[in-house]
């Protein structure tokens, strides 16, 4: 399965009010593996950003003020997410700007883009988290607490460092990891699994093996005799059964 870990930076709250994206962030994740393919895009809105949102996310006007405007990154951003399940901490408000967003540019296009839903699942971890831990602060950075994840470099909110550690927070949650996976892929995908594992990530390899090729090392007398002295300690028995020692 496809999942795309997502997270946007905005100029206010509503974009009813005029609001509009300055950066999006996101990591794809395969079989909930990250796969190192990743998106990320600062973005001019066109508008004035207020100094009480430049203190949240440290994006001013200067910063954007050479970036491309939304309709100029809108299809290699679509492409990236489309089809994919949206991992969204609190979705409803990432998901209404990129709505908005797309709506705004359709009206001058052939090919309109979105709406998301119905293009692309989503995941609300916010929603997530509060049936999980009810009562609680779930903020991501209660739940990076919660679940003991290094969220220590993150001074101001950054989408795509959002991102990253809400995959990270998705995952502690859905009780996965990140390195360790039952791989399942064909043969001959061998190298990428050794070069995973190279870089940092735990592969499992499946052995194609023949009859009689594995072998079957029995127990000396004295580690049967050993164990049968641990298993008494615990108050387990052993008796003889077809040849076999047989727990009761």
């Amino acid at each position: 399965m496809r999942q795309v870990v997502l997270d946007t930076e905005t100029t206010g709250i509503d974009p009813k009010q005029g609001h509009k994206l300055v950066e999006i962030g996101a990591v794809e994740m395969v079989n909930r593996r990250l796969t190192g393919r990743t998106y990320h895009q600062y973005i001019n809105p066109e508008c004035h950003i207020d100094a009480e949102v430049v203190a949240i996310h440290g994006i001013d006007n200067e910063k954007v003020v050479n970036e491309p405007v939304f309709a100029e990154v809108a299809d290699a951003f679509w492409a990236f997410i489309e089809g994919a399940e949206l991992v969204i901490h609190n979705a409803p408000f990432d998901i209404g700007f990129i709505d908005h967003e797309l709506a705004r540019i359709n009206t001058h296009r052939q090919a309109p883009l979105g709406p998301v839903a119905e293009h692309c699942a989503i995941l609300d971890t916010l929603t997530m988290a509060r049936k999980l831990h009810p009562g609680q602060r779930n903020t991501l950075d209660a739940l990076c607490k919660r679940y003991d994840i290094d969220n220590g470099h993150r001074v101001l909110h950054g989408a795509l460092l959002d991102s990253e550690i809400l995959a990270d927070v998705y995952l502690a949650m859905t009780g996965g990891q990140t390195a360790l996976t039952l791989d399942a892929e064909p043969a001959e995908s061998a190298p990428d699994r050794q070069a995973a594992s190279a870089e940092g990530g735990l592969a499992i390899r499946r052995l194609s093996l023949t009859p009689g090729q594995l072998r079957v090392i029995a127990p000396s007398a004295e580690e049967e005799d050993a164990h049968r002295a641990k298993c008494a300690a615990h108050g387990l028995r052993w008796e003889q059964a077809g040849g076999d020692d047989a727990q009761t």
